[in-house]
């Protein structure tokens, strides 16, 4: 078969052809279609993360999209490298497709879907007629969890960035407010008070952490007077702008806010179940219906090696095309 072959740690993978995948006892077998590139993909192939490769050369992919067997549309997660015309995976990690979406939409909604939906509704808890705060909305993720907050029903959305391209589609998929990192502190703090005054923010959904969440901070703390509850809730689900901040502990004794992070360590084994068999296959029926939107880069998997170095479009997920 054809696939993304790995030989060393750091460089991009090549094409190449690689021993086909044989299923053991209880596993399926999957001819894949698309598969997503994301940075955990990259972490994992650059020998950065925690689960990197380690028995070279080997395929890559953690998860994709295809036919199996039996001809049903699967996402799943893989047992072998998912970028390649077969892998293997597990009946316990699938997910079923429905019939009107196509396969680089569905390849590339999962990652970002886990990144907004589950922040939202597993660790915020998001209810009808919140004020949601999405910090760092311009990215691939952050324009899911617009048009989220806005399918939950949420009353106000705004959203931070410092691309005021990508701000502006985030106004047209959803949000109310939009707010640039790019100006000085100070008026950042009085135009986020400002807003905070007239609609209170109950849930910053946060993908920057550093500086940005230190300035949001400042902004939000005592609550609203007018509001029945001060409470703010902030999840944090990455760390684009720096893996640290600096919190006084007088800080959180003097005000109600929550501060906790969303991803798999935080999420319980009950909570990945419910986004394989209910979440993620709504997501996908959005999606199907034109009413779920994300923007791809798509390369066929020939081109793997260009398409792992070149610099994607800011909000677009790179997407790898098998086959058709």
């Amino acid at each position: 078969m054809k696939a993304a072959i790995l030989n060393q740690l750091g460089l991009p993978p090549v094409y190449g052809d690689y021993e086909n995948p044989i299923p053991g006892e209880g596993q399926l077998l999957i001819s894949v279609k698309a598969a997503a590139v994301k940075n955990l993909d990259k972490a994992r192939a650059g020998g950065t993360h925690y689960a990197s490769y380690d028995n070279l050369p080997t395929t890559i992919g953690i998860d994709g999209v295809g036919i199996l067997e039996d001809g049903r549309r699967v996402y799943a997660q893989g047992l072998t490298g998912m970028i390649a015309e077969k892998a293997v995976i597990s009946p316990r990690q699938l997910t079923e497709l429905p019939p009107d979406i196509d396969y680089e939409t569905a390849a590339a909604l999962p990652n970002a879907v886990i990144g907004s939906a589950m922040a939202l509704l597993i660790r915020a808890e998001i209810k009808e007629g919140q004020n949601i705060l999405i910090n760092g909305a311009t990215g691939v993720t952050g324009m899911i969890a617009v048009q989220l907050a806005r399918h939950f029903k949420a009353n106000k959305i705004i959203v931070t960035g410092r691309n005021e391209e990508q701000l502006q589609k985030a106004l047209q998929l959803g949000a109310d407010i939009s707010v640039s990192l790019k100006q000085n502190d100070d008026d950042l703090i009085n135009q986020l008070k400002a807003i905070h005054a007239e609609n209170h923010i109950d849930i910053v959904i946060d993908y920057l952490w550093g500086k940005p969440v230190e300035l949001i901070l400042k902004s939000v703390k005592g609550g609203s007077v007018s509001h029945e509850s001060g409470k703010v809730r902030i999840v944090t689900v990455g760390e684009m702008a720096g893996p640290t901040i600096n919190l006084d502990s007088g800080f959180l004794r003097s005000s109600d806010i929550e501060i906790m992070g969303s991803g798999f360590g935080s999420l319980s084994q009950k909570d990945l179940e419910n986004f394989n068999q209910n979440i993620l296959p709504q997501m996908f029926l959005l999606a199907a219906k034109g009413q779920l939107k994300i923007e791809t880069d798509i390369e066929p998997l020939s081109n793997i090696e260009n398409a792992w170095i070149k610099e994607t479009e800011p909000g677009k997920r790179l997407v790898i095309k098998i086959a058709d």
